[in-house]
């Protein structure tokens, strides 16, 4: 009975991962549609000290005198690199939502997964078999599907999300580090700081004063990345990084259909096929999770280490 248990507690943390990295990609989708519209009327600079300026305002509402008790770490080299690396990825991707389309910037960076799954072989000491590599370069392939090198969109504005993909990557990486070390909260807080420091001292020379509806479309940015951030702690907390990072896969969906109905851009037949592709090797994946689970019952957690994390 503890067995079965243990399994089914094994299958039930995993499936959470997935689900909470789902909604995290659906946020964090919802928050680059408000950074386009950003973009055209306010700098970079701007964009980005308000996307994590603004979330410790929030944090220290919440949080009141509580707050400096969570820059408390057991790993703060970790988490500064951390929080660089996602500042990194803002910079890039935001200046690349300035000029490609939205789909076309969020198809570049899925590279991304696949550069998480290969690092966190090295990095984490994570098992991952030829099943799974399998399903994240069917993925790889549905967004080339939709890139067509060659045909315009790999120009030298494809490195700004290529950029974005590899800090993202690493971004991934350091927080499954951070699992049972330091709590969602404290990462949140070394994440906001760390964002708002840096861009404090840069946005001064770049900032044009927001009338009302940039405030709120900032706001927003900022609420939207509190929420995102906080789900994907407690996904890289469920599962490991080469089993969730293919879900990222998702978001060119939803970036396809925003960019369509958001911004009139254009969702051809070559995007429909492609979102198709990266959709059948999510839930491929999904379906190995779950049978690999149930068939190996000497995996001893769910941490990705053990005989059973080999997909």
């Amino acid at each position: 009975m503890n067995t079965i248990g243990a399994l089914a507690a094994q299958i039930s943390e995993g499936r959470r991962g997935i689900l909470w990295f789902l909604f995290a990609i659906l946020v964090f989708s919802t928050m680059d549609v408000v950074a386009k519209h950003l973009t055209a009327h306010y700098p970079i600079p701007q964009i980005v000290w308000a996307r994590h300026t603004l979330p410790l305002l929030v944090l220290a509402v919440v949080l009141n005198r509580r707050l400096p008790g969570f820059l408390a770490s057991q790993r703060v080299g970790l988490q500064l690199a951390r929080s660089c690396l996602l500042l990194g990825a803002s910079v890039c991707f935001y200046f690349a939502l300035r000029v490609l389309t939205l789909a076309d910037a969020t198809a570049v960076t899925f590279v991304g997964p696949l550069l998480a799954v290969a690092m966190s072989v090295p990095l984490l000491g994570e098992r991952v078999g030829p099943r799974r590599w399998t399903g994240v370069l069917i993925g790889f392939v549905g967004a080339l599907i939709i890139i067509r090198p060659g045909t315009g969109v790999m120009e030298f504005a494809a490195f700004l999300p290529l950029g974005a993909a590899f800090c993202f990557a690493l971004y991934q990486i350091a927080t499954r580090r951070l699992r049972g070390i330091d709590g969602p909260v404290t990462t949140l807080t070394y994440t906001a700081v760390t964002g708002t420091v840096i861009t404090s001292v840069i946005v001064p020379f770049f900032w044009i004063l927001p009338d009302p509806t940039g405030w709120l479309l900032m706001g927003s940015l900022g609420i939207l990345g509190t929420a995102g951030h906080f789900a994907l702690i407690k996904a890289f907390e469920s599962a490991p990084v080469s089993v969730i990072a293919p879900f990222d896969y998702t978001a060119l969906i939803w970036a396809a259909l925003f960019g369509l109905f958001i911004f009139n851009e254009t969702l051809d037949t070559f995007t429909i096929v492609g979102a198709l592709v990266i959709t059948g090797s999510g839930l491929y994946i999904l379906r190995r999770e779950s049978v690999q689970s149930v068939a190996a019952p000497d995996v001893p957690d769910a941490t990705g280490t053990g005989p059973g994390a080999s997909r």
